[in-house]
């Protein structure tokens, strides 16, 4: 909807003096006539403009209307320009969420007993079924008359199966429990998918037969991996062989907090090689040793929720990859060539001046300029030669 304001006013013809004054006359009556008696305008408007106001506005009754829904963030390209769309850009990405393990998954030590009480145990088994075994009048007449005791005869009734029954359990616990720890190695007991601790003692040891023992090797250990990718700090690719040294700290969080930690080790090796720009070969000391406690640190982080603690982590081999192992050697020996060209100039340049400032210090030749030009060109065309000569 549209409206047209005036700003500016067609002139009305001027009252003239006569006509103000007129006596006896009403006041309201003159006007009246004069207003009636007048041509009205045509037109009133001779300058105008024309101003959109919105619907919404001139029929609102609320003071406070609601917010208009705003633009989407995508603004479109305009017609006829030629303009691309323009995307806002996206907001900055949080820190990367760190890894947390259980904090009811904690190594704690299992109860066992010495072996001494499964050997005890095992021997009253094996002894109690000999007297069940006597009671009942089983045993060869053999061996009943060297033991000199008379046999019952019982027979087989419900207390001798009941006595041969505890005695066969006594047995089967006492020495179906017995172990034997080693150093360096531990087992992780688990009774119905519930964690009931680690045995880390050595000796010979007695272990409830029902708990299921997991076994997990504790000792320090070394691990060469494969060639594995990775990216240098120019961005190329390379092939990285590492040396990790590295042992299991939480034997709970080992064995039950991931399925398999020797190759989740592997695989955090893996993407911490993608992720550290490995110094390219050749490179000094101090870059390799950099990058290899950089690679120790992610290695580490990445390891240490699930009970596995990192010591190092060594490149021991770096290669350029196959695709641009060519192009990277002809672009390593370029600049060896440029750099030994270099220093064979320098030499050069070096000798020259060394030469030509004791002849005119010493007072053996007097040069203009134009005979120092020429003298220091062929010293250094004769030194430039006979380098080659002789070789690098």
């Amino acid at each position: 909807m549209t409206t047209t304001t005036d700003h500016t006013l067609e002139s009305t013809p001027e009252s003239t003096p006569e006509s103000a004054p007129e006596s006896g006359r009403d006041t309201g009556q003159q006007t009246a006539v004069t207003a009636a008696a007048a041509p009205r305008s045509a037109r009133l408007i001779h300058t105008g403009s024309t101003t959109e106001i919105p619907v919404h506005l001139l029929f609102r009754d609320d003071p406070d209307p609601a917010a208009p829904p705003l633009r989407p963030a995508v603004v479109g390209r305009r017609e006829g320009t030629g303009e691309q769309a323009r995307l806002r850009r996206p907001a900055a990405e949080g820190p990367r969420p760190e890894l947390c393990a259980d904090p009811e998954l904690v190594e704690r030590p299992a109860r066992v007993l010495p072996g001494a009480a499964g050997v005890v145990a095992g021997l009253c088994g094996v002894a109690g079924c000999l007297a069940t075994s006597w009671w009942a009048g089983l045993l060869p007449s053999a061996v009943a008359g060297a033991s000199g005791l008379a046999s019952p005869a019982a027979g087989l009734g419900p207390a001798q199966w009941a006595a041969y029954t505890g005695a066969a359990a006594l047995g089967l616990f006492g020495f179906g429990g017995l172990a034997r720890g080693r150093t360096g190695r531990a087992w992780v007991l688990d009774l119905f998918g519930r964690y009931r601790g680690t045995v880390r003692r050595t000796g010979l040891l007695w272990v409830n037969p029902l708990l299921l023992r997991r076994r997990v090797d504790v000792r320090l250990r070394h691990w060469r991996s494969e060639p594995m990718q990775a990216a240098g700090r120019s961005g190329v690719a390379l092939r990285v062989v590492v040396l990790v040294v590295w042992r299991v700290r939480d034997t709970a969080r080992a064995t039950l907090g991931v399925e398999d930690h020797e190759t989740y080790l592997r695989q955090c090796v893996e993407a911490a090689l993608l992720r550290v720009p490995v110094k390219e070969p050749g490179a000094g000391k101090g870059a390799m040793e950099a990058a290899q406690e950089a690679l120790t640190r992610a290695v580490a982080q990445d390891a240490a929720p699930v009970g596995i603690e990192v010591f190092a982590v060594r490149p021991v081999r770096v290669e350029y990859a196959p695709e641009v192992a060519a192009a990277m050697h002809r672009r390593r020996i370029a600049a060896l060539d440029a750099q030994h060209r270099a220093s064979v100039l320098n030499a050069v340049v070096d000798s020259v001046e060394d030469t030509v400032t004791r002849l005119t210090v010493r007072g053996l030749v007097e040069l203009d300029d134009y005979e120092r030009k020429a003298l220091v060109r062929d010293l250094t065309v004769a030194f430039c030669v006979g380098r080659s000569q002789t070789g690098p």
